[in-house]
């Protein structure tokens, strides 16, 4: 299918709207294990903040790869179905609870949540909500918070990218694979690319020195006589991990971030979930090999960082710092409303996404 940009038909917010008149809240539900069309909206009570939590009216939530993999019955961390799922949304906070400053309310924020997400009221701990600055759009806010946030776990906490250092960044082109493209060049290193080739010119304008062909796996042969990679992010999985391990120079680190590969098609596969663990390469990341090839493959997955709260709000904030200066630029493909929610998950699906895929209220339209 051609490459397309999405946010034409489906335009951003104002950075004003709000939904103070509203008290049915919009949610998407998965009520069962199938393909996108299965999600449905329906209504729910307004929610009200608890102690230490304050009220958002979102504007927009952030779609993400593990709500899809949620919906297929493929995410063990997702909440028993039915349910509603989402990490991250952005709007005003029109409510607070004991213990929270009331000033808070008014106020543009962006914010975690654990599930929940795909709402258009949601209740959060006051630390996972962030203010947004001023100039940024609520859709774009909405795409920071789990893409910059695993992206910054990534190469500033654990893969320490440095000046000079050359990085492999598979789904090049997705949500995470934009983020840390922004935080590599912030770093003076060299982002190369893995993305399919209706992306690769668009990529490269964006900053990548190099972007193969993500549907040919021979593709990373090109790099074999090269020096090897200081950092390569892989959220693929079973045997992309193994031909990326083989990439890595002396020094080099494998950061396992997803497993993409299980949800080829849109409907649980579970052939494919079993080949795919077959092919992880187990013996490979043993110890004694790592320690005598100078080798590490490390694992980030944010939804296991909820009891990192502070932390999070830190790094949260050196993204926003870093947005301030111009050097992160969030891009948002498609805003797509709760109503059509199938087409947002079908985008990602079909990987034809450029950035982030965002959801909004059909009530704030």
């Amino acid at each position: 299918m051609a490459f397309r940009f999405d946010v034409a038909r489906f335009p951003p917010l104002g950075r004003n709207r709000a939904l103070w008149h509203n008290r049915n809240v919009e949610q998407i539900w998965i009520p069962k294990i199938g393909p996108p069309e299965v999600l449905e909206v329906r209504e729910a009570p307004d929610p009200e903040p608890g102690p230490g939590e304050l009220r958002i009216r979102v504007e927009a939530a952030g779609v993400n790869f593990a709500d899809l993999m949620a919906r297929m019955g493929l995410y063990p961390d997702a909440p028993k179905l039915p349910a509603v799922v989402g990490y991250e949304v952005a709007g005003t906070v029109d409510a607070v609870g004991q213990g929270v400053d009331t000033t808070r309310i008014g106020q543009r924020v962006m914010a975690m949540t654990r599930f929940g997400g795909y709402s258009s009221a949601v209740t959060v701990a006051e630390i996972q909500a962030a203010i947004i600055p001023d100039g940024l759009e609520s859709t774009v806010a909405a795409a920071i918070p789990v893409t910059g946030l695993t992206a910054w776990m990534m190469l500033e906490v654990m893969g320490r990218v440095r000046e000079g250092d050359r990085v492999l960044v598979h789904s090049g082109g997705g949500g995470v694979g934009l983020m840390a493209l922004d935080l590599i060049r912030w770093r003076g290193a060299e982002a190369v690319g893995v993305a399919s080739p209706a992306k690769h010119e668009k990529l490269k304008q964006l900053g990548y020195s190099e972007v193969v062909d993500s549907r040919n796996p021979e593709a990373l042969d090109v790099f074999r006589n090269s020096p090897g990679f200081d950092l390569i992010l892989d959220p693929v999985g079973g045997p992309s991990w193994s031909r990326s391990f083989s990439l890595l120079r002396p020094g080099g680190r494998l950061i396992c971030y997803g497993f993409s590969s299980n949800a080829q098609g849109r409907t649980r596969r579970v052939w494919t979930a079993v080949r795919n663990l077959s092919q992880v390469p187990w013996l490979a990341f043993n110890p004694i090999r790592l320690m005598n090839q100078n080798l590490g493959v490390l694992g980030v997955n944010m939804g296991r960082l909820w009891n990192q709260g502070e932390r999070a709000r830190t790094w949260l904030d050196g993204l926003q710092q870093l947005w301030q200066q111009g050097g992160l630029r969030p891009l948002v493909h498609a805003a797509v409303p709760f109503s059509e929610a199938a087409e947002a998950h079908r985008i990602l699906h079909d990987r034809e996404n450029l950035g982030k895929v965002v959801l909004v209220p059909d009530s704030a339209g």
